[in-house]
């Protein structure tokens, strides 16, 4: 005790209140998630454990050209070089990387089970293969050097690592991305690749172009899953504001099929092929089991999951009295074929999380694009020089510097 009241007396013990040190701690650890772990960088479309791996499979030489490697060996690289987190955590994003119906256009590809839109788990890391696919490598790595993006000293300062990826479309659009940080959350919906290009184009072209000239080349998200996009809305309020309620229905059609022992009777269905994005096939075939045996839809007889690699297909038999309009209105209600998307247009710029419009995300990637080309044209031209300037030392001057010399 004596010992403790020395320190108090010698200065060697800094009296802070707690409220103070909980605060200052509270936020480091916020901003620590915010910017290293759960939003994305609105240059390049990537968090960290993304944007790790990728420049991990880079430096492996994972081209498309190339075979495929065992997921074990790209977890374990970036587990020792870049990310020092779990080993599970950094397989799950690879794997979402390389799911189709997770990412609009993935930046990986796979051989192997990696899960499946039954919510599946996909195999181990040992028995996986994967490899960077053509878009991955040509959008975001085919550029890369220290003559494009900056690079930093990663955990134990062994290694560098790039700051940012040069992206050479914006992928935070064509994939989307979804995160939940301390006290915000981000979900953009993803958006196909050609309608974005043109926005580009027109704003390049037309800086001062109108939203409603700019929102019909991009009229709305491209879900990887399909679905149908209930009104306009949500769509033009999360493009002017960065927020907005997006509804989906999944995509469902009436028909006939034989039934009996001889297939002489004809029955009604409800075929369903496309799903609202996210939503679990197999949990959603159970909803329905559910609310038919506790008698909250009628006239339902039996449910098939007829799906396979070629596409989807659910089929939904009906009882002959039931009406198929009025079941599939029941089934948009009670279950999520009919389902929100709360659209969130939150990232990272210059380090600082910002909430965007579709206009200021088309900007920026812009901007980041303008300033990529500059920085490696510059570093081309001062390659040129040098080696023009050393061409010249080498041959004792210019050409006319010589031929003068010679004539006198």
């Amino acid at each position: 005790m004596a010992k403790q009241l020395n320190l108090f007396t010698t200065g060697q013990v800094i009296a802070t209140d707690l409220h103070t040190e909980m605060q200052r701690s509270y936020l480091e650890y916020a901003m620590s998630v915010i910017v290293g772990r759960a939003l994305p960088d609105v240059r390049d479309g990537l968090k960290p454990v993304h944007r790790r791996i990728l420049y991990a499979m880079h430096e492996l030489g994972l081209t498309p050209d190339k075979p495929y490697r065992k997921c074990a060996r790209v977890v374990g690289d970036v587990l020792g070089k870049y990310h020092p987190h779990g080993d599970q955590a950094v397989y799950d994003a690879l794997v979402r990387m390389v799911q189709d119906f997770s990412c609009r256009y993935p930046l990986l590809a796979g051989h192997g089970n990696f899960g499946s839109v039954d919510n599946d788990p996909p195999a181990a890391m040992r028995y996986t293969e994967t490899r960077l696919a053509p878009i991955g490598h040509e959008a975001l790595l085919s550029e890369i050097s220290s003559a494009t993006v900056d690079f930093t000293e990663n955990f134990d300062n062994s290694q560098a690592e790039p700051v940012v990826l040069p992206a050479q479309l914006p992928v935070l659009l064509l994939n989307g991305c979804s995160g939940i940080a301390v006290g915000m959350a981000t979900n953009v919906p993803p958006h196909n690749l050609g309608e974005v290009v043109d926005g580009l184009i027109a704003l390049i072209d037309s800086p001062d172009i109108s939203d409603e000239k700019l929102f019909a080349l991009i009229s709305g998200p491209d879900f990887p899953t399909g679905g149908q996009i209930v009104g306009t809305e949500g769509i033009k309020s999360a493009y002017t504001t960065g927020r907005g309620s997006i509804l989906v229905r999944g995509v469902a059609s009436n028909e006939q099929i034989q039934s009996g022992s001889r297939g002489r009777r004809r029955r009604d269905c409800i075929v369903v092929t496309e799903l609202p994005y996210q939503v679990n096939k197999a949990a959603w075939i159970e909803k329905i089991a559910d609310l038919v045996n506790t008698g909250k839809i009628e006239g339902i007889s039996n449910i098939r999951d007829e799906s396979d690699r070629t596409g989807m297909r659910v089929v939904i038999e009906l009882k002959r009295e039931a009406n198929p309009k009025a079941i599939l209105e029941l089934l948009y209600k009670l279950t999520p074929l009919q389902s929100t998307f709360g659209a969130i247009m939150l990232a990272l710029v210059e380090g600082q999380p910002r909430q965007l419009t579709l206009r200021q995300m088309l900007q920026e990637f812009l901007d980041f694009r303008l300033s990529t080309l500059t920085r490696q044209y510059s570093h081309e031209l001062q390659e040129s020089e040098k080696t023009t300037a050393l061409g010249r030392r080498v041959t004792g001057g210019s050409p006319s510097t010589r031929c003068g010399a010679r004539h006198s």
